[in-house]
Parts: C-alpha cells; structure tokens; sequence
C-alpha cells in the first residue's frame, strides 16, 4: 500500500500531536456542558478514537453513516443516511467528529438534520480541511490540519474502502485513482 502514496501528509506521531491539541482545547470548551460526539463513520472511526481519550470531560457518543461518494473519489452531493443515530440528541452539545472536510455538502446535509432535533449547540471537529474544495457554506470551528487539494489516504481515509488501516495520512498517487 505505501507504494501507491506520492508522500506522507502526516506522520502518525503528528496525528497524535493534532489529537492532543484538539482535546485540551475541547476539554476547556466543552467543561461543564452535556456533551455528545457524533462519528461520521467509516473515515472518522480512528480519528474519533483517539480523540475522545484526549478529551476530559464526561461525554456521550454515537455515530451516524452517511454517503454522499457512492464508489467515487468526489461527493455527488446526494446525501443517503445509512445509519441514523441511536440516541436523543435533544438538549445535547453536540460534536460532529469528521475525518476531512472537502466540499461540505454531506456535513452541511447532517447539520441541518442535527439541528432540527433541538440541541443546545452543534459544532464540528475535523481531522482535515480542504477549504479550496468547498461548495457548502459550513466551516468547521476545530480544525486539525488545513491540507492542500490532493487525494489522501490512510488513518480511516479510504479509497474504494482501501488504505483506511494506514496508520499515517498519504496522498495517493493519481494513477492508482484515475484507471
């Protein structure tokens, strides 16, 4: 798998790094509030992971599968829910967790639909952000890293459900996506 990667964008020890910066600034944001993280699943399950152990402060967590690739490398922009939350989010301070934020139009599809169902506050952390890719008007308020327009991979990013267990985030080469 590392020789279909152009580079490595972040080293394992720099994901860990982001993890440790994000979770004391969403401990000291997040004290004393009623706090629910929501895992957009499959990309953000390793990010999320190693997040919420940074975090301290008591909180809940649930996780919501969504599709908006359907098998490509860039978002049609028709959102499915393929899994819904389990729990009430009513009266929450919910945490959307994302993996990369590139167009915003599933997360802006899943803010709207958490919103509706009466939360005290709704904010997203992402791992990545791709302002330049955007489409949607959503930012998120805690970013690990702004990254630039490149196909990346590793640590829950996939490509065609590949590359999701490398343990350090690459940009994939061009020619192992446009066969």
């Amino acid at each position: 798998m590392r020789n279909d990667l152009k580079e490595i964008l972040l080293t394992e020890e720099e994901i860990q790094e982001i993890c440790e910066r994000l979770g004391r600034v969403l401990t000291e944001d997040y004290k004393d509030k009623n706090l629910f993280c929501v895992g957009i699943l499959k990309g953000s399950i390793l990010f999320m992971t190693d997040l919420i152990k940074r975090i301290d402060t008591p909180l809940a967590i649930d996780f919501m599968d969504v599709s908006s690739y359907h098998g490509g490398t860039e978002s049609t922009g028709e959102v499915q829910i393929l899994k819904d939350l389990g729990s009430s989010i009513e009266n929450k301070d919910v945490l959307i967790i994302e993996d990369i934020l590139e167009t915003g139009t599933t997360l802006k599809s899943i803010t709207e639909l958490l919103q509706s169902r009466r939360v005290n506050s709704l904010e997203i952390v992402t791992l990545l952000d791709k302002p330049n890719r955007r489409k949607a008007d959503i930012q998120a308020k805690y970013v690990g890293k702004v990254i630039p327009d490149e196909f990346v991979v590793g640590y829950g990013l996939d490509y065609k459900e590949e590359y999701r267990n490398l343990p350090y985030i690459g940009t994939l080469k061009p020619e192992i996506y446009t066969k």
